[in-house]
């Protein structure tokens, strides 16, 4: 399911937030709205689904997504020790696998603006739930001091964020001198015929699916919305590059249904 190449950003620094159509606007899905209302309208749109969103993320990808955050944590290869923050990481996934690849021995902190995905990771695993950190927090003023962590991870986070660049510069920030970004994101399909059937999928499944197993058509139209108005792999490597992040490569997923990113803070 992945594409093995690695993908060299050919990172530009002159990259603006391109949500923004105005500096008063920004997109919520394909609507336009008022930037200070959006974080408030992603907080409701995953209080809504927080009790279901595991399953639906399992039955929208028909479990594929569980591959992806698997190579996600293959790349990183986390290591005892290691310091890491898992950013929009309320349910736990990315931060039960790092636990489980270093034995417990890594400090976990999962920092999510939400409080219900928060309640969701801790109901997950006792163990784990006692051996994280969670942390309620903005991507975009993150709580922590300069250089607290090794490793920053976001796993389908960063398109609901208001203020892209503004969170990219909040995760080099926190970055340690050598820590490593990895951001998992859906993106842009690079296969034709995988196009147009993922569309498909999109617009005309996944909605429908949002109602009958997570009682919310709204929430998972937006979500799907969300989707097709983030950057490609190219214009979000030059994002993260504009950041003051180096080496940044990404990997396709699926044909190019997701992308991981990875950087490093030099």
């Amino acid at each position: 399911m992945q594409d093995d190449r690695d993908h060299i950003a050919a990172a530009r620094r002159d990259t603006g937030d391109t949500a923004n159509t105005t500096d008063n606007l920004t997109h919520f899905g394909f609507q336009q709205v008022p930037r200070a209302e959006k974080a408030g309208r992603v907080r409701d749109v995953f209080d809504a689904v927080a009790r279901r969103y595991d399953l639906m993320n399992d039955v929208l990808s028909v479990g594929v997504h569980r591959l992806w955050k698997n190579s996600l944590i293959d790349w990183l290869n986390p290591r005892p020790g290691m310091a890491l923050i898992d950013v929009a990481g309320g349910t736990g996934d990315i931060a039960s696998r790092v636990w489980q690849r270093t034995k417990g021995q890594a400090a976990i902190h999962v920092c999510d603006i939400n409080e219900q995905m928060l309640c969701a990771g801790r109901r997950r695993d006792p163990a784990l739930a006692a051996g994280v950190n969670w942390i309620a927090g903005n991507a975009e003023a993150l709580p922590f001091a300069d250089a607290s962590f090794d490793a920053y991870t976001i796993a389908f986070g960063i398109r609901n964020v208001t203020d892209i660049p503004r969170a990219l510069s909040e995760a080099r920030r926190v970055l340690k001198p050598g820590g490593r970004f990895l951001c998992l994101e859906f993106s842009q399909v690079d296969v034709p015929i995988l196009d147009s059937l993922y569309a498909f999928h999109s617009f005309k499944l996944m909605p429908q699916l949002g109602q009958w197993v997570g009682q919310n058509r709204a929430a998972y139209q937006y979500l799907v919305e969300s989707i097709r108005q983030f950057p490609a792999q190219d214009e979000f490597a030059a994002m993260i590059a504009g950041a003051g992040l180096g080496q940044v490569k990404y990997r396709n997923q699926s044909g190019g249904i997701a992308a991981i990113h990875s950087a490093w803070r030099i």
